[in-house]
């Protein structure tokens, strides 16, 4: 309870002191032809959230164009209909946030007592007026999907998620499924045990047990569950195809042997029927060490950040590898426009797919900053 209370009067103190808006009145919003990122990033050991801008398609900076200060490192970030930039904190966390740059007023907390902690992902209703997050029960381990009003941010809901370390969910954006008529979401469960005790230490990776689920919003009825064969590959992140046919699945390797995880594949795809993984060329396979980043689809194919091959792994719709873009340091992927940007340790790509890709160096504010594993166009 006293760290509780210790880590309460700090992020009292963040409130009030870390927020800096370095566009005053600014909004996340589009400005002309600038286009706006909200994203996470460390920088000299403090953690930030906020929004980053640079011209499209010039080659200009990347800039920071508002921030405000976390207490740890963040994780998903959503954008809601008003401006808002939800996020919350890299799993274990104990707390979720709603902040609009530039708007004035303070950011809406949410701590976490101690009984449960945030998986790293929200998710909105298409009206915002409702979000989900994916978290885990800190006895038990099992993973939840909890249903919170947006403007005050209480639990209205809680279903099982069917497993552990539940992760990343979507909506159900397949024909029939989307969430305006016949709300349905699909959730990545990571399936790597872990205890309250240890944080992020897994334990006992015999006992993976990683699946996708298919949850009926309504009543929180499990619709569906697949597994891939081998256990011992985490589903985390997840994008649909431009078509909302196909789901893209970004995979790490969890394996013992570490011959078995440099073979490991860092994309599945979901039909909506089976799950099957995409394999990249042997040589890839070994740069990139079984773990796959964020994840995102654009016509041009699916796109997999790999940040310990300093690329990005890049693939047709159909599966077919297309080949690694190269970018140091690689982790958070978006897509605006249609196209992929991609942001790197001293630069970010613009159209990251394409043959002549436009980068964006980070300009002094962003100098010595690290970005986190997401970012999502506003």
């Amino acid at each position: 309870m006293t760290d509780l209370l210790h880590r309460r009067h700090a992020l009292a103190l963040l409130g009030g002191l870390g927020a800096c808006v370095i566009a005053p009145g600014a909004a996340v919003a589009k400005l002309g032809d600038r286009v706006h990122l909200a994203a996470a990033w460390e920088h000299q050991g403090s953690f930030h959230i906020g929004v980053l801008s640079t011209q499209d398609g010039a080659g200009q900076a990347l800039q920071v164009h508002a921030a405000l200060e976390v207490p740890t490192r963040a994780h998903g970030l959503y954008v809601l209909p008003d401006g808002s930039v939800l996020t919350t904190a890299r799993r274990p966390g104990d707390w979720l946030v709603r902040w609009r740059p530039g708007a004035g007023g303070e950011p809406q907390w949410l701590w976490q007592d101690g009984e449960r902690s945030f998986n790293g992902h929200v998710l909105a209703s298409a009206d915002g007026q409702r979000l989900y997050t994916t978290e885990t029960d800190a006895e038990t381990g099992a993973s939840s999907i909890v249903v919170r009003d947006a403007r005050t941010l209480a639990k209205a809901a809680e279903w099982p998620t069917h497993g552990i370390d539940a992760h990343e969910l979507v909506w159900d954006n397949r024909a029939g499924n989307g969430h305006d008529t016949n709300p349905t979401l699909v959730v990545a469960n990571g399936g790597v045990p872990t205890a309250p005790e240890t944080g992020r230490v897994k334990r006992n990776l015999d006992a993976m047990d990683s699946s996708l689920v298919r949850l009926d919003t309504r009543t929180g009825r499990l619709l569906g569950q697949w597994r891939l064969p081998d256990p011992r590959l985490s589903l985390r992140h997840l994008a649909w195809s431009p078509d909302g046919t196909t789901l893209g699945i970004a995979l790490q390797a969890e394996h013992d042997d570490p011959a078995a995880k440099d073979a490991a594949p860092v994309l599945a795809l979901f039909d909506g029927t089976a799950l099957r993984v995409v394999a990249a060329p042997e040589h890839i396979t070994q740069s990139i060490h079984g773990y796959g980043g964020s994840m995102a689809a654009t016509p041009a194919g699916w796109a997999v950040s790999c940040p310990r091959a300093h690329g990005i792994a890049t693939f047709s719709l159909q599966g077919e590898w297309q080949g690694l873009v190269p970018l140091p340091e690689v982790c958070p992927l978006a897509v605006h426009g249609g196209a992929l940007w991609a942001g790197g340790l001293a630069a970010s790509l613009q159209d990251a797919q394409a043959a002549a890709s436009v980068m964006h160096p980070h300009g002094q504010t962003l100098q010595g900053a690290r970005l986190d594993n997401h970012w999502v166009a506003a």
